[in-house]
């Protein structure tokens, strides 16, 4: 059974005018913007719209691939193949962003993924795919089913790497920022590791045999202070898109644009939107990192309650120089059945008000709490059976 608290070892922020949230006017057709730190939605348009992702949907695969790696299926210094079929179609100007492999030569899944984030190498990605699982095809297999555990409810894969494919793959800018969000929480050492390389050099040109240096697209590296991912997208269907994400003194925001005329327009449109987040709301505390919110009951435990506390220093998002009206709620599936241990996070207190998107921000368990023995779960049957 959900239960419902009010928070009452929280005060209420009292209401100031002017609390409505701001506007970012923008020609973007697609944009949207949250603050990971909290959960807000701080900005919001046609976010469950349908859209060919173009490169974006590269993130999905860099995704199974850090999951894999995460759970030792895949190594770094693993090496796989070009095959001459996956080369004679991946190369030269028709087949677009390239990392510049070449037939028959063996690449480690390191420099694969680096060609991949930096380079938004199309040739890099079905290497990748084909090393994995065989066939390009099976491997969008597993980005479908990992994109189905994480939450993406309005997306679909058809190729690795974004290809356009009549439709087949589609995804929307709200799963794109869960994607994005996922990725960086899931694998925060993969992501610092990839996702900001300023270039990547890899291939030698024809004739001279130089090497081929390509700088990141990303439009916010070096723009915006904090900035450290994640990839941009364009094909004639979707546009000119972008993902990426920002940290600012322990506030990370992630935002999705798409559907832009041009890659300066792309820059200039996402560099704008990054920086309103940061300079148009903020984060006001609300408890300092071991308060104890409330008391939640426990089942069949050694103790009959037990303290939720925050596990970290809470903030809520809010406009900026504003402290609106909030509510606060403690959420959680209880009674809470023992054992406990202190830490586990067993519910959420959830922030709203007229002016604030519902924010839901977590909290632990205080303590450890064992499982009651014999006769405490005798004594709670027979408290149960005669409604005591």
């Amino acid at each position: 059974m959900k239960k419902l608290l009010a928070a009452s070892a929280l005060a209420i922020i009292a209401a100031t005018p002017g609390a409505a949230a701001p506007d970012f006017p923008t020609p973007a057709p697609v944009a949207y913007l949250t603050d990971l730190s909290t959960g807000a939605v701080l900005f919001s348009k046609d976010a469950d719209r349908r859209m060919p992702p173009a490169s974006m949907a590269k993130m999905m695969t860099v995704y199974v691939a850090f999951d894999m790696l995460k759970k030792g299926e895949l190594k770094l210094n693993q090496t796989f193949p070009v095959r001459p079929e996956t080369w004679q179609k991946w190369h030269g100007p028709q087949a677009g962003s390239t990392m510049f492999l070449s037939t028959g030569e063996n690449v480690s899944v390191e420099n694969l993924l680096k060609g991949i984030v930096t380079l938004s190498g199309n040739d890099a990605c079905v290497v990748l795919a084909e090393g994995i699982s065989g066939t390009e095809a099976a491997f969008t297999e597993r980005m479908n089913q990992a994109a189905k555990r994480i939450g993406l409810n309005n997306s679909h894969f058809g190729t690795s790497n974004g290809w356009p494919d009549n439709g087949v793959t589609y995804v929307t800018a709200r799963d794109l920022a869960k994607l994005a969000a996922a990725t960086i929480q899931d694998h925060p050492a993969y992501y610092k590791k990839f996702y900001s390389l300023p270039s990547f050099t890899w291939g030698k040109t024809l004739g001279a045999g130089a090497d081929i240096t390509q700088a990141n697209r990303d439009p916010l590296l070096g723009r915006v202070p904090g900035a450290d991912g994640l990839k941009t997208g364009h094909t004639d269907e979707a546009g000119y898109g972008f993902t990426g994400s920002a940290d600012q003194s322990g506030r990370r925001l992630v935002m999705v644009m798409a559907g832009l005329t041009s890659a300066n327009q792309r820059i200039e449109e996402s560099v704008k939107f990054m920086n309103w987040g940061f300079r148009a709301w903020q984060a006001k505390p609300i408890a300092a990192k071991g308060r104890k919110i409330e008391n939640a009951e426990v089942q069949l435990g050694a103790a009959p309650t037990v303290g939720l506390v925050a596990p970290t220093a809470l903030s809520v998002t809010v406009p900026a120089g504003t402290s609106p009206d909030m509510q606060l709620r403690v959420v959680y599936n209880g009674p809470i059945k023992a054992p406990i241990k202190a830490g586990q996070h067993i519910a959420d207190l959830v922030v709203s008000g007229p002016d604030l998107t519902t924010q839901t921000l977590p909290l632990v368990a205080e303590s450890d709490v064992a499982e009651a023995g014999f006769f405490g779960r005798a004594w709670a049957g027979l408290k149960g059976l005669f409604g005591g």
